[in-house]
């Protein structure tokens, strides 16, 4: 790990170092207090990786399960292996003051300003420093804590990329100037709001919220609203938690029968320009260049048949070569794209690389061969 710049400001208390969930005491300059802070680590952590950071308050309720979601979708390949840290706000009820706000104004009040600048410039830069962090960062709060999470996004850069926020109490003027915000914010951003359906005194500035978000159309904004009929304030948050993952990460697993039918299929633009989107919001969210997974590569393929797209075969076939060199992939594709566009001779040759390759998939040698005497027919190679 990298050297600790601001070791200064810790004291340790009872820190496993072997341990996936460290506890400690963090003291704060900022609020001149000293925090309970919990922090998860993947065990097999290295700096040869980048992570999300995941910053949860109201730790005392929301901190495990965050982690147990992280550590259930990572091993299973649906969102990358994350870095969550808690903040402790149960004792003495201390949540209502780090994240009170002026009645009249909506803004943060003079212990929510020092509170917001205890997370944004003491917690996130001590992580920053001591662990490799991938420029994608969530925010996760309930009820008056989910409201909080909103003050980042009026940073000139919105200091996260996601915010699941969870039955929120919301500032007044909230459910405008969130909307107003996210109109204007030039960046990718992943904004949830989970809710129980049942009356309560926010619900309607909720919905109204909800209303103007919707008429937001950008690429660069990803909502979701998740309304659960039979949750209550209490049970909402276990509703609501793994389906913000599920909506955050959805780029992150392989592309689904549904997403093919929904998004690739109906879509105007080439089908390899979807795959190549893709693969570029990941790296460029998680800081690191993820491997096409051959369940896409089939998708964007399907696709490419089913829409007589057959430009899009030329630079599947060039991933392919690069991914999965020793198959025969690259070079089948490259062989159909060249039949397609009525180049016969170079696609005899082509699929006769294929049939030396290894078979992947569906793709066999029988059916390079079968391409190779069907040319050899028609073309008398």
């Amino acid at each position: 790990m990298k050297k600790c710049l601001l070791f200064l400001l810790m004291g340790f208390v009872c820190l496993n170092l072997g341990a996936q969930v460290k506890k400690e005491i963090f003291e704060s300059f900022k609020l001149q207090e000293r925090r309970d802070v919990s922090y998860y680590f993947p065990e097999d952590y290295t700096d040869e990786k980048k992570y999300p950071l995941l910053i949860v308050l109201d730790a005392e309720y929301l901190f495990d399960l965050v982690v147990a979601n992280v550590k259930f979708q990572s091993r299973l390949g649906r969102m990358p292996q994350a870095i969550v840290v808690g903040i402790d706000q149960g004792k003495n009820d201390i949540r209502w003051e780090d994240c009170a706000y002026e009645e009249d104004s909506g803004l943060p009040s003079d212990k929510g300003k020092m509170f917001f600048e205890f997370l944004g410039t003491e917690i996130i830069p001590y992580i920053e420093t001591n662990y490799n962090i991938a420029p994608f960062k969530m925010f996760v709060g309930y009820d008056i804590t989910a409201n909080f999470g909103n003050y980042y996004l009026f940073k000139d850069r919105s200091l996260f990329n996601s915010y699941v926020s969870i039955s929120p109490i919301l500032a007044p003027e909230m459910e405008n100037r969130v909307p107003a915000r996210l109109s204007a914010l030039d960046q990718e951003i992943f904004y949830n709001v989970i809710v129980e359906k049942e009356a309560s005194d926010d619900r309607q500035l909720i919905l109204q919220m909800n209303h103007n978000i919707k008429s937001i159309t950008k690429e660069s904004l990803h909502y979701f609203f998740d309304e659960y009929e039979n949750a209550d304030h209490v049970s909402i948050v276990a509703y609501g938690v793994g389906k913000a993952f599920d909506n955050v990460f959805n780029m992150f697993r392989p592309i689904s029968p549904k997403e093919y039918k929904t998004e690739i299929i109906t879509s105007d633009e080439p089908a390899f320009k979807y795959l190549e989107d893709r693969y570029a919001l990941i790296e460029k969210l998680f800081g690191f260049e993820k491997p096409v997974e051959l369940n896409d590569i089939m998708a964007i393929y399907a696709a490419c048949r089913k829409k007589d797209d057959f430009e899009s075969l030329k630079p599947l076939a060039e991933l392919c070569k690069e991914q999965y060199p020793e198959t025969m992939m690259g070079f089948y594709f490259e062989g159909e794209y060249y039949e397609e566009i009525g180049e016969p001779k170079k696609a005899y040759k082509t699929f006769e690389k294929a049939f030396q390759m290894e078979e992947i998939d569906f793709l066999t040698k029988d059916m390079a061969l079968e391409k190779i005497d069907a040319l050899k027919a028609d073309f008398g190679y």
